[in-house]
Formats: structure tokens, C-alpha cells, sequence
């Protein structure tokens, strides 16, 4: 079982940026796809992007592609993503987790708590 835990979230205003990191442990974390996900209130958690163990590939929803970028340290066992450009329309809480493959947007092991972007228009 692996353990996820989000940080890196606040509150920025419009056009600002952040960097949300995800320390993983308990698993193979450097053979392991990672994913991010957000979840605003009253909607459904919806996928963010993801990167393959080797960081050869990632994949992005088309909402933040151009403005978001993952990436991550094997050596530390964490994941981050980049987020600039902000939009009030990214205020979520933000997950990571564990993915089948970067084309699979499914979290195979239990949530973290996440953590929460809020941006001020």
C-alpha cells in the first residue's frame, strides 16, 4: 500500500503560479506511473495529468496543457506539478496517486488528504 501526501497549496491570485509536491512511500515508487487530480467543490474529481516512472512521457487534461507541468524526483519519491498561469477556474483540491498508466486516469490506491489551491480573480 502506498502512502500519498499532497502540500504546496494556498491561495494566488489570477495569473500567479504554485508548485504542489506529492511525497510517496510504501511501494515502488520509481517504477510506478503517478497522476494528479483536483477536485472542486460540488464536482466530480476529475484527472489533471500524469507521467510515466521513466519521466519519458506525460499527459495533461486539455484545460491545463500549456500552463501545468509534472514532473518528478525517483530519488525522493515525490512528484510535483507546476502550475502557472493560474485561473480562478483551478481552485480545487489537488490529489495525487498511483495510475494503472499514464493513459488510465484512475488513482489505484487510497486518496491522501490532498491539498488546496484557491486563486482570486
Amino acid at each position: 500500500q502506498v502512502q500519498l501526501v499532497e502540500s504546496g497549496g494556498g491561495l494566488v491570485q489570477a495569473g500567479g503560479s504554485l508548485r504542489l509536491s506529492c511525497a510517496a512511500s510504501g511501494r515502488t515508487f520509481s517504477t510506478s506511473a503517478m497522476g494528479w487530480f483536483r477536485q472542486a467543490p460540488g464536482k466530480e474529481r476529475e484527472f489533471v495529468a500524469s507521467i510515466k516512472w521513466s519521466s519519458t512521457i506525460t499527459y495533461y487534461a486539455d484545460s491545463v496543457k500549456g500552463r501545468f507541468t509534472i514532473y518528478r524526483d525517483n530519488a525522493k519519491n515525490t512528484v510535483y506539478l507546476q502550475m502557472n498561469s493560474l485561473k480562478a477556474e483551478d481552485t480545487a483540491a489537488y490529489y495525487c496517486n498511483v495510475v494503472p498508466n499514464i493513459g488510465t486516469p484512475r488513482g489505484l490506491e487510497a486518496w491522501g488528504q490532498g491539498t488546496l489551491v484557491t486563486v482570486s480573480s
